[in-house]
Formats: structure tokens, sequence, C-alpha cells
């Protein structure tokens, strides 16, 4: 999908550009009827749709004096404690201020604290991280929570569901929040049976009107993807439950990238520690939020100790708020960026208030560097974020596109002490539609794994040169042009 065959290049001369609109269209229909039904309900479903808010209104108020607080396990620190974090932070840091700014913007930005003591384990590609949550699941004690936008039926399914059924007939209460979309090609015969092992279910916003327990909110998708067993171990990040995700994205030869079994390049977290507590209260208000049954009486908040050094935040968003967030955080860490902007992104459909963000930060003298897919699940979505190449090359915004491997990691990386991990994409339906989780961690030591993982996706990408952008063909600009029109959709 990220060249062009000499078939696109005759047929863009020789067709009329009416011609070819019609022909891609019709395409787009015939290729994704689910997205293209998707895409329908949700012009029904856009009818006073919230928009985007004015961050620069929204910072400019949030932005306070205060200092930074800090949480351990055992709750909020004093004052002085939290003034000796921050010197002995900026002791380690060898960009002092860079690492106070961004401390004091988390502040300001959201009024959870900062938690301590948490430890971290950086999973990339599906292989790796569908054994770290099996060995998880297989350790549990008390329950298991898991919020996953898709869960298909299909080996990797099978496996998960195998597991969690094992555990529900050993006592371990096992609880699971689906999206009704995301699980729209899961037979319900997939649930059902689990439902009736005991595991509890909830279908997030369902499709059918008539299921739903609240208002029909078609438009408002649970994009999370989130195991929390026993309170005490997590993950967050970009994976489904789909065999899709099952190999590793390392070793595959180039040129393979459209092949029909291509590996699928992933970025998740393990999470151990006080943060984990923060990201139960998520899956509890998702639950609640969906009318889900009661609970079976489990400790889902059991005492939390240190497990390590790192300071995470964890960020949910819902369409419930008055605004995303993790978008509004995205976009002051963009904001006040001084050195570098490392963002990788399967999904790319910026809004303008983050294609200013980016543009500004590289007009400021900010190394802004995008690692983004060479080929996509979704055509549609891939044309749209290749709409606005020409302005972000032109602007000095440095364009890599992943090869050997089909892009899904959703992970951002500014002046080597801020870093995310999670679910959100960098388009229009990730800030406004859908609800999201992410984390975010404070630190040089994470830091620079994320910058190692980012490295070694560069060596794997192709640049785009500007010169070169500006010679495609006229096929895949009117493809970017139909994607381009579609984009508060997508």
């Amino acid at each position: 999908m990220g060249s062009v065959s000499a078939v696109e290049v005759q047929s863009s001369r020789a067709l009329p550009v009416t011609k070819l609109l019609g022909r891609y269209l019709r395409k787009m229909v015939i290729r994704a009827p689910k997205l293209a039904a998707v895409m329908a309900l949700s012009l029904l479903a856009t009818a006073g749709c919230a928009t985007l808010p004015d961050t620069d209104a929204l910072l400019q108020e949030r932005q306070t004096a205060q200092a930074a607080r800090f949480e351990n396990a055992r709750g909020q620190l004093s004052a002085q404690k939290s003034a000796a974090i921050i010197a002995e932070l900026k002791r380690k840091s060898g960009d002092i201020d860079i690492l106070d700014k961004q401390i004091a913007l988390e502040q300001a930005i959201s009024d959870s604290p900062l938690i301590l003591g948490n430890k971290l384990t950086l999973l990339q590609d599906g292989k790796a991280t569908y054994a770290a949550m099996f060995a998880a699941i297989r350790e549990a004690k008390d329950h298991i929570n898991l919020e996953s936008y898709i869960i298909e039926d299909d080996q990797v399914g099978q496996e998960f569901a195998s597991l969690l059924l094992e555990q529900q007939g050993r006592g371990i209460q096992v609880n699971i929040v689906y999206d009704s979309i995301g699980g729209f090609n899961t037979p319900k015969a997939f649930f059902e049976e689990l439902t009736k092992a005991g595991i509890a279910v909830v279908e997030f916003n369902p499709i059918n009107p008539l299921a739903a327990k609240g208002p029909w909110l078609i438009n408002n998708r649970d994009h999370r993807k989130l195991l929390i067993v026993d309170g005490k171990v997590a993950f967050v990040g970009g994976i489904n439950i789909s065999s899709v995700n099952s190999s590793g994205s390392a070793g595959v030869p180039p040129g393979k990238t459209t092949a029909p079994n291509v590996a699928w390049r992933d970025t998740d977290l393990r999470i151990e520690g006080p943060v984990v507590g923060e990201l139960q209260k998520l899956f509890m208000q998702t639950w609640e939020k969906q009318h889900g049954a009661p609970l079976a009486a489990k400790e889902y908040f059991p005492a939390l100790k240190a497990e390590g050094n790192e300071i995470v935040r964890a960020i949910g968003s819902t369409p419930d708020d008055p605004y995303s967030l993790m978008y509004l955080t995205l976009i002051s860490a963009i904001g006040n960026a001084e050195k570098q902007v490392y963002l990788t992104n399967a999904y790319f459909v910026p809004d303008p208030q983050l294609l200013k963000a980016l543009i500004d930060a590289a007009g400021r003298g900010v190394d802004v560097k995008l690692i983004l897919p060479s080929h996509s699940d979704s055509e549609m979505v891939f044309h749209a974020g290749r709409w606005h190449y020409s302005e972000l090359l032109n602007a000095g915004i440095k364009i890599h596109e992943r090869r050997g491997a089909l892009l899904h990691s959703k992970t951002a990386l500014i002046d080597g002490v801020w870093s995310c991990i999670g679910s959100s994409n960098l388009d229009w339906r990730s800030a406004l539609n859908n609800d999201e989780i992410n984390a975010v961690v404070l630190g040089r030591d994470f830091a620079q794994q994320m910058q190692a993982a980012f490295a070694k996706d560069l060596a794997a990408s192709e640049t785009i040169a500007r010169e070169s952008w500006q010679r495609r063909s006229l096929l895949l600009r009117v493809k970017e042009l139909i994607a381009h029109l579609w984009s508060r959709l997508l």
C-alpha cells in the first residue's frame, strides 16, 4: 500500500478525477462493508456531537503555580517530601528545567497525583505481550478484569477463553468488557459460553439499540486495552485479543509488507505498583457506566506496596468528560517540548490543533519525528493521514513509514523525560468519541528504553523525502482527498 504500481500511474493519467473518485469509493465499500456501515451509523450519530476543546484556553486556565504532589502506596506525600523527590529527579537529570517543566505541566492538567513506586516492563509485539498476560492470569488468586476493544473467536481468543474459564472454575472471578463494534465479527456463542461458566460479561454500547441499557450511543466506542489481575498487576497498550497480533515484527523480510499474514508491530506495558489501583478505578467506572450486574465480592482494591521506582499517571479519557484528558495532556507536552517530539502511531488523522502543535514545535527547533505505517488494515485512515504529509514536511517535520510489519503502536516520547503508552490514536475518534486508556511515565530511565525502541523502529522505516512525495501519482492524491473528506469520522 505504500508503493505505487505502474497500473495505478497509468490509470491516474488516463482517467479524469471524477471517475477516479467514483472508482475508489466503490472499491472502498466493496472491500470494507463493515467500515462503510460504521461510518454510516456515525453520520447519524454525529448530529450535535462534541467538538475538540480550545487547548490554548484550557491550558492557560489550568496551569497554576501549585507545586507537584505525589502519592505512594500509603497515600499523598507531604509538600516537603514532594519537594525532595523533585530535587532528586533534578539531580539525576541532565536537563533539569525540562523535567521540572513536564512535571509541573502534568500537575496542572490533572488534579490526580503522580504515583510513585511502580515497576514497568516494556512489551513489544503480540508474542511477548500474550505470554506475559497468560503468565499473570495463571498466577491469579482473586479476580481478573479484562477490557478490550476486540476479542476475536480465533486461536488467540480461544487461548484466552480457555485460560479464563479454567480460572473461573477455580473460584477466581473473571469480569470482561468488550466493545460491540470491535466484537462485531465475534459470534455471540463465544461470549455465551463464558457467561454460562460464571464469567461476568458486558457488551459496551450495543449496536442493537434494543439491547442498550441506557442512551443509544453508537458513536462512543470502548477502544481501551486493559487487563488487571488481583488488583496488583496491569497491562495497558495497543494490543487487542486477536491472532493478527500473535507474531512478532522482528525479522520480517523486506517486501513482504502486504502479505496476508504480515506481522503486527505493537507496544504494551506491564505495570506493578500503586498506580494499578488507579487503573482498577477506571475499569470499575466503565462497568458502572455500562450498567453491568453487581460484581462478585472480591478484593478489587488490595493494599499495594512499592514495586519499583517509576512515576506513572493513569489517564482514562471518555466522551462523558468535558474534554479528552489524554488529548490535552499530549498537546501540552508537545507545546512545551524543547528538544524532541518522537511519536509512533498506527492511525494518524490529526486535527488542526495537533497539526499546529507539531508545526510550532518544529518551528522552535524541536526535532519532530513521526513513525507511521507504510500500510494499514484501514485504507481510508491510511490515506487520510497521508493528506497532511506535505504540510508537515514543509514545516521541517521528519516522517518515516514503518516497513516489514503492520504498525499498531501508540507511543510518544518527549524531551527524553516524558513517555506515553496506551490505546489512543492520533485521530479525531480517539480525541472525541472513544473511551481510551494511557499511562504517562515521567523520568529519564524509562525514557531511555522508549528511545531504544523508537530507534529500532526508525531503523526499520523508510524516510519520506519532500521532493519524492511531491511527485506521487494523481491516484494517490485522489485517495488522500477522499479520505480527508471523511477525517472527522475516522
